[in-house]
């Protein structure tokens, strides 16, 4: 599996960098197809998680009451960025401070589950976004990824290729 870190800059801004992740030379980022698959259903959501990644980037920066933390390992940085608190939709992230989001995927979280590992949509989604950021760990202590522009950018080796998951 090949994949690349990408800068969005429609939510870009002052306060915080935005990215997300193209799998496979595909078209598309892991942030575009979440659009995709849940504008029908859920419009309002999607467009009030558009309007908090604008706020984000431009206002306020990546403050921890718009994520739920810990959705992953301990450390790796993995979030899930919703709506309101008791919405349906996930869409899973890895933060750095306050100052740099790389958005993946994610999905609805049904309401009869207690964790995501009981949704395969959701677990997808959150175990390839913790996949990703081991990596980006393992190339920021080989100094191959760094932080620039005081803290709000990545930069370096941002395309990876895994020959396990080929």
């Amino acid at each position: 599996m090949k994949y690349k870190i990408v800068g969005l800059g429609e939510f870009t801004g002052n306060e915080a960098t935005i990215y997300s992740v193209i799998l496979n030379n595909e078209d598309e980022t892991l942030f575009e197809k979440f659009i995709e698959e849940n504008i029908n259903s859920f419009k309002d959501e999607i467009y009030f998680i558009l309007d908090r990644l604008e706020v984000i980037g431009n206002e306020t920066g990546a403050r921890e009451i718009f994520f739920k933390l810990k959705e992953g390992k301990p450390g790796d940085g993995v979030v899930a960025l919703y709506d309101e608190p008791d919405s349906n939709l996930r869409l899973y992230c890895i933060k750095y401070g306050t100052q740099i989001i790389i958005l993946g995927g994610g999905g609805q979280k049904p309401k009869d589950i207690r964790t995501l590992q009981e949704d395969n949509k959701l677990k997808e989604e959150n175990y390839l976004l913790r996949k990703i950021s081991k990596e980006i760990t393992e190339r920021i202590k080989d100094k191959r990824i760094e932080f620039s522009n005081f803290g709000q950018e990545l930069e370096g080796e941002l395309e990876f290729e895994d020959e396990t998951d080929a």
